[in-house]
């Protein structure tokens, strides 16, 4: 009996700093959010679970209105902030952290969250949804950095040079036999 969760990271969704847990999606992030449900039509969804910010929420509510399902939001979810969320640092220095990060999953950047501290919030709901839905199919609106270091987690072929090749949005299918991942499939097409 498999269980399948579909990561599907957040559409489009310009950044503000001070409004990580807030910021929604863009014009184009919108549709593009359209495009995921017809990506996930097919799919005979049982759950949907979400981060608890606004552009993974509504990346996903197009796909909960199709399946007549609610989105039941988990803050341990969140995005992994590489750095703390009241400092900036320019997007070189993020990326730079960030790949770090998959080598020492000890590292962040001051006031950040390391690898480890993201999957130890995170990995609890994937194993309780694994045993509450067994052999269904699950949705979670996700981020970039959490999904990859959630796909980590079970397979640490998926880190940094993973995460550079994934797109807004993005689809992946993780097969699991109780708690065992079996595999991962991407699933999102970047053309219409």
């Amino acid at each position: 009996m498999e269980t399948r969760l579909y990561m599907v990271r957040h559409a489009e969704s310009p950044f503000v700093f001070g409004e990580e847990k807030s910021r929604g999606l863009s014009e184009q992030g919108h549709k593009d959010a359209a495009r995921v449900a017809e990506a996930l039509r097919g799919v005979d969804v049982h759950y949907i679970a979400s981060s608890s910010y606004a552009r993974a929420v509504q990346t996903v509510e197009p796909l909960a209105r199709l399946k007549n399902l609610p989105i039941v939001t988990y803050d341990a979810l969140r995005e992994r902030p590489i750095k703390g969320l009241d400092r900036k640092a320019s997007w070189e220095t993020l990326v730079a952290a960030i790949e770090k990060s998959f080598d020492d999953v000890d590292y962040a950047l001051e006031g950040g969250e390391t690898t480890r501290e993201a999957q130890r919030r995170a990995i609890p709901v994937i194993e309780q949804l694994l045993a509450d839905y067994a052999g269904k199919h699950i949705v979670i609106g996700t981020h970039g950095n959490i999904m990859t270091a959630m796909m980590h987690y079970y397979d640490r072929r998926y880190g940094f040079a993973f995460w550079k090749r994934t797109t807004k949005p993005d689809i992946y299918e993780m097969a699991f036999k109780g708690s065992e991942l079996t595999g991962i499939s991407r699933l999102w097409s970047d053309s219409p």
